[in-house]
C-alpha cells in the first residue's frame, strides 16, 4: 500500500495506491505523517492531476483503475452511486431502487457511508428522501461545498 496527500479546497487527502489501482482515498483525519513519505507513482500523479481538475471545475468523471474492497452490497451500492450525474443527488431510496433492493436503504445508507473512495466514487450526492443533507464521512461541510462546487461549475459542461 502507497500513500501520498494532496491539498485540496476541502484539507488534505490521502490517494491509496496498491497492485496499479486505487483502493482508497483518506480524508485529512486519517492521513499519517508516515503515509506521505511514499513516492509518486504515474497512477498517483494521474490521480492527483484528475482531482485537482475536479477542485478546479474542468472534470466531471474521473478515469483511473479503481479497486474498492468491500461486500458484493457495497460493491453493488458503490457502482450506483457512479452513475449519478455530476451536479445531481439521488436518496438513498433511489440508490436502493436501483441496485433491485427497495427495502434497503438503511443497507445503502451503511454502504454509503463505508465508501472508500469519496468524490472518485460520489457519496456526497446522496442525500435524504427529504432533500436534507445527512451522512457523510468527511464531514456535512465538507458534502456541502462538494455540492456547492459541482453546482457552480456544471454550467460548463452543458452542451
Amino acid at each position: 500500500m502507497v500513500v501520498r496527500s494532496l491539498d485540496t479546497m476541502i484539507g488534505r487527502l490521502g490517494i491509496v495506491i496498491e497492485d496499479d489501482r486505487l483502493i482508497r482515498i483518506l480524508w485529512e483525519q486519517e492521513i499519517k505523517e508516515s503515509d506521505e513519505e511514499a513516492p509518486a507513482s504515474a497512477l498517483h500523479l494521474e490521480a492527483e492531476h484528475q482531482l485537482q481538475e475536479y477542485f478546479a471545475g474542468k472534470r466531471k468523471l474521473f478515469d483511473l483503475p479503481l479497486a474498492p474492497r468491500g461486500t458484493a452490497f457495497q460493491l453493488r451500492v458503490w457502482q450506483a452511486l457512479q452513475r449519478i450525474p455530476y451536479a445531481t443527488t439521488a436518496s438513498y431510496q433511489q440508490i436502493a431502487e436501483a441496485i433491485g433492493s427497495p427495502k434497503a436503504c438503511r443497507a445503502v445508507g451503511a454502504a454509503n457511508g463505508a465508501n472508500p473512495l469519496p468524490i472518485i466514487v460520489p457519496c456526497h450526492r446522496v442525500i435524504g428522501k427529504n432533500g436534507s443533507l445527512v451522512g457523510f464521512g468527511g464531514d456535512i461541510d465538507i458534502k456541502r461545498q462538494l455540492l456547492a462546487l459541482e453546482a457552480e461549475y456544471s454550467a460548463r459542461f452543458q452542451v
